[in-house]
C-alpha cells in the first residue's frame, strides 16, 4: 500500500505524542465510562452524567423528538445518518454521504443528458418537480423499541452446545421480527447489544421514494481531498439535502429539528444522536491481537485491491474518472481511517494495558467462585477458536464476488433462489421477511451499471484473489483457473443480461426456479461457488461466530456482576446519543481554534495558488473575492469532543434547547483508534461538523437557494 506523505507524517506525529497520553482512557480498558464518553442507547442514555457534569436534564418528551428527528440511510452496504429539518420531508446529511446516489444521478458521456456531472458541478432543485428521485436509497426512523431479552435468551436456555444456541437464537429472533412486521407493518430488526446480554426489537417507518434536494460541487464538499481528510483544521461544506416522500408527495413530519440562530459556541455542550457503523472496544484481548496481526491487514489488502482498479480505471479518461469516483473516495476514507486504527493497535503500552484489564476481571471472576463456574472458560473458549481462525481468514476475505455491482447481485440472486424456499426462521438474516423489501429495492435499482468498469474491477478481483489464494484453492478453481483475467471477465459481463432491470425484474417474479433455470453467466458462476461459499460461511458460524456469541453473552455477563452495568455496548449501526463540548485543543506546541471561517478558506486557497487539491469552484472565487457581497468571519467548519465514529457521519449536532448548531462529518487523526478505545478529549481527539451558519449563508448567498433557507428557517419549534 502507498501512502501519501501527508498521512504518514501525521501517523507518525500520532504515535509520537497522542498515543502515550491515550493509557489509561480507553473504554475497554476501564469499567466505567468516563469523560464525555459513550455511544448511549435511547432506551439507557447517560442522564447522570448530563446532570453531574452540565447541568443538563432533558424529558423523555425531548429525547423522544430527538429520536424521531434522527434518520438512517442504507444503500447497499454503506451509509450514514440524516436530520429531518422541515415538516415536508426535508433530510439533511453529509455529501460524502449521498455522494453515491448523486453519481447514480448524473450521466454519462452519451445521452440526452451528456455530461450531467451532478458530484462536479453540483445540483440544486428550487422546486418540488425539478427534485431528483434517487435510485436505491433508504432512509429508516427509529419509531419504536421493546426490550425482547427474556424472549430470545429463553429460547436458547437449554441449547447444548454453542451452534445449536446460535441457530435457536436466530430462529427466535427471526419470529419476534416476523410477528412485529405483521402487528405493525413497521420494518422490523432484533437488535443485540452487549454481546447478547440484552436483545431489543427496534421499529422503523421506512421512506424508498427519496428526491435529491441540493447537492455542492465535491470541490467544496471534501475540500482539500484526501490530505486534508482526517485533519483540521478544515474547509469542507459536507453537506446533501434530501427529500423523503410518500404517496408520491413530500411525506409529513410530526417532529423535525428546528435550526440554531448562532450555531455551535465555544465550549457549549452538544449532543450528537446517529447511527455509529462499528467499534470493538469490547473485544477479548485473542480477539484484538488477530486484528492487529492478521485481520485489519487483510482489510488492507482488499479495499487497497479494489482502491487500486478503480484508480487504474479512472486514468483511461475523464468519463471513467466520474464514473469511479464515488466509490474510489470512500474506499480511500477507509483505508486511511483503517491505517490511524491500526496504529493504535499497534502501540504495544497501549496494548499492555488491555492485557492488565483482562487480567483485572478475570482475577475478579476467579475470587468467587460462583462466578468463576459461570464465567471462567468464555476468556479460553475464544482463544481456542482463535487458533484455527488464521488459517481460514484468508479464504473468507477473498472468496466472493462483492467488488463488482454485478457479481454482488449475481451472488444475490444465487443466495435468493436458495434462502427464499427456506421457512422464515431458518433464513440468514438479509433473506428473513423482515428485510426482503430492502433487499428487493437493491436488486431492483436503477442506478446505471458501467459494464467496462465491471470488468476491469472483476478482472482485478480475480487476479488478486489468485495470487492470494493459489491457483489450487476452491474459489479461484470454480472461478477463473489458469485463464487470463481480463479475458474470462469480459466474457462474463458482455454475456450477463444482469445489467438490464427488467430481466432482474423477471427472476424476481419467477421466483427461485427462474433463478435456477436461469443460463446467465453470471448466475451460472454465482450458483457454482455458493457450495464453497455456503461451506465457508458455516464453517465461520460454526467454528468462530457461535462460539464468540456464546462466550462474548459470558464475558458482558461477568463485566456486569463485576462492575455493574456502567458501560455502553459496542456501535453497530443503530440508534445511539453522543455528547461533548465545543472545544479546540493543543496539538505539539501549538493551539488549535475551536472553528474555522471563510477568512481561512480564502488564506488557503491562496496559500496554495488555487493548484488541486486547494482549488476552489468558480462561484466561490466570484464571491467570496467580491467585497461585501459575503460575510467572511461566518463561521465554516468546528471541532467538538463527542464520541463519534464512522457511521455519524451525518449526524445532527444539536445544543440542549434541541436546535441544530452544525452536522457531523470527520474526525482528526488523533481519534482514530476510537473504533477499538476511547480517546479522552484531553489528548485531542475532536469530531469536526459543518457550522449551521455556513449552510444557511452558503445556501443564501452562493447558491441562489433562497426557497431552501426559508423553509429550514422558518420551521416552528415544537
Amino acid at each position: 500500500m502507498v501512502m501519501n506523505r501527508n498521512i504518514l507524517s501525521r501517523v507518525r506525529t500520532f504515535r509520537a505524542a497522542v498515543i502515550i497520553g491515550l493509557i489509561g482512557i480507553s473504554a475497554i480498558l476501564i469499567p466505567v465510562a468516563i469523560a464525555d464518553e459513550g455511544m448511549w442507547t435511547f432506551d439507557s442514555p447517560p442522564l447522570r452524567q448530563w446532570k453531574e457534569r452540565y447541568g443538563f436534564e432533558p424529558s423523555q418528551e425531548w429525547l423522544d423528538h430527538i429520536r424521531l428527528s434522527t434518520v438512517r440511510l442504507s444503500e447497499g452496504a454503506g451509509g450514514g445518518t440524516g436530520c429531518i429539518v422541515s415538516p415536508d420531508g426535508l433530510i439533511m446529511t453529509n455529501q460524502h454521504v449521498g455522494r453515491g446516489q448523486v453519481a447514480k444521478l448524473s450521466t454519462g458521456s452519451t445521452g440526452s443528458d451528456a455530461g450531467r456531472d451532478l458530484v462536479r458541478d453540483g445540483f440544486y432543485a428550487p422546486t418540488r418537480e425539478a427534485e431528483l428521485k434517487c435510485p436505491d436509497l433508504e432512509v429508516n426512523i427509529l419509531f419504536s423499541y421493546e426490550d425482547v431479552t427474556t424472549r430470545v435468551r429463553d429460547a436458547v436456555s437449554k441449547a447444548v452446545d454453542s451452534s445449536t444456541a446460535s441457530r435457536l437464537r436466530r430462529e427466535a429472533m427471526a419470529v419476534i421480527e416476523r410477528e412485529s412486521v405483521a402487528a405493525t407493518g413497521l420494518k422490523s430488526e432484533v437488535v443485540t447489544l452487549y454481546n447478547g446480554v440484552e436483545y431489543w426489537l427496534y421499529r422503523f417507518r421506512r421512506y424508498t421514494d427519496v428526491r435529491l434536494v441540493f447537492s455542492p460541487e465535491e470541490q467544496i464538499a471534501y475540500y482539500g481531498g484526501d490530505y486534508d481528510n482526517f485533519t483540521y483544521p478544515r474547509y469542507c461544506l459536507d453537506i446533501t439535502f434530501f427529500r423523503v416522500y410518500e404517496n408520491g408527495r413530500p411525506a409529513r413530519m410530526d417532529h423535525h429539528l428546528t435550526w440554531s440562530e448562532k450555531g455551535a459556541g465555544d465550549g457549549e455542550l452538544v449532543i450528537v444522536p446517529g447511527f455509529p457503523g462499528s467499534t470493538a472496544r469490547l473485544l477479548t484481548v485473542a480477539q484484538l491481537e488477530f486484528q492487529r496481526q492478521i485481520g485489519n491487514g487483510l482489510q488492507m489488502d482488499v479495499w487497497t485491491s479494489r482502491r487500486d482498479a478503480l484508480k487504474e480505471y479512472g486514468r483511461r479518461g475523464d468519463e471513467q474518472l466520474r464514473q469511479s469516483s464515488a466509490t474510489r473516495l470512500g474506499l480511500e476514507n477507509s483505508i486511511k481511517r483503517l491505517v490511524g486504527q491500526q496504529t493504535g493497535l499497534q502501540n504495544q503500552r497501549i496494548f499492555q494495558q488491555k492485557i492488565d484489564s483482562e487480567k483485572r476481571l478475570r482475577a475478579a471472576v476467579a475470587a468467587r467462585p460462583e462466578w468463576q463456574r459461570e464465567y471462567g472458560e468464555a476468556w479460553t473458549r475464544i482463544e481456542k477458536a482463535y487458533q484455527d481462525y488464521p488459517s481460514m481468514a484468508r479464504r473468507l476475505a477473498w472468496s466472493s464476488l462483492a467488488s463488482t455491482r454485478l457479481g454482488t447481485l449475481a451472488s444475490s440472486f444465487a443466495r435468493y433462489a436458495e434462502e427464499i424456499a427456506r421457512p422464515n426462521e431458518k433464513r440468514s438474516e438479509q433473506f428473513r421477511d423482515s428485510r426482503l423489501e430492502s433487499l428487493r429495492l437493491s436488486l431492483l435499482s436503477r442506478a446505471p451499471i458501467y459494464k467496462e468498469m465491471e470488468v476491469a474491477l472483476l478482472a482485478a478481483w480475480l487476479r488478486d484473489a489468485r495470487t492470494a489464494l493459489g491457483s489450487t484453492d476452491p474459489f479461484i478453481k470454480a472461478t477463473i483457473g489458469s485463464d487470463d483475467p481480463q479475458v474470462f471477465a469480459r466474457s462474463l459481463i458482455s454475456a450477463s443480461k444482469l445489467h438490464d432491470i427488467e430481466f432482474r425484474q423477471g427472476l424476481i417474479n419467477g421466483g427461485p426456479e427462474a433463478i435456477s433455470r436461469s443460463d446467465d453467466p453470471l448466475i451460472q458462476l454465482a450458483r457454482r461457488l455458493e457450495p464453497t461459499l455456503r461451506q465457508l460461511r458455516d464453517w465461520q458460524e460454526t467454528n468462530l461466530l457461535s462460539i464468540e456469541a456464546a462466550a462474548g453473552e459470558k464475558i458482558a455477563e461477568a463485566r456486569f456482576a463485576v462492575y455493574g452495568k456502567t458501560l455502553y455496548p459496542d456501535a453497530n449501526f443503530n440508534l445511539r446519543i453522543t455528547y461533548g463540548t465545543v472545544s479546540g485543543y493543543e496539538e505539539d506546541t501549538t493551539m488549535v481554534p475551536y472553528r474555522t471561517t471563510f477568512h481561512g478558506l480564502l488564506d488557503r486557497a491562496s496559500g496554495f495558488g488555487g493548484k488541486s487539491p486547494y482549488q476552489l469552484p468558480d462561484r466561490y472565487l466570484r464571491l467570496l473575492s467580491a467585497p461585501g457581497s459575503f460575510d467572511l468571519a461566518t463561521p465554516l467548519n468546528f471541532v467538538y469532543s463527542a464520541d463519534t465514529i464512522g457511521g455519524n457521519s451525518g449526524s445532527p449536532v444539536i445544543n440542549r434547547r434541541g436546535e441544530l448548531v452544525g452536522i457531523n462529518f470527520d474526525s482528526n487523526i488523533q481519534k482514530l483508534p476510537n473504533r477499538y478505545l476511547y480517546v479522552d478529549e484531553a489528548e485531542g481527539a475532536r469530531a469536526v461538523g459543518v457550522h449551521s451558519l455556513a449552510i444557511t449563508g452558503a445556501l443564501d448567498k452562493l447558491y441562489n437557494a433562497q426557497p431552501l433557507v426559508r423553509e429550514i428557517l422558518t420551521t416552528k419549534a415544537r
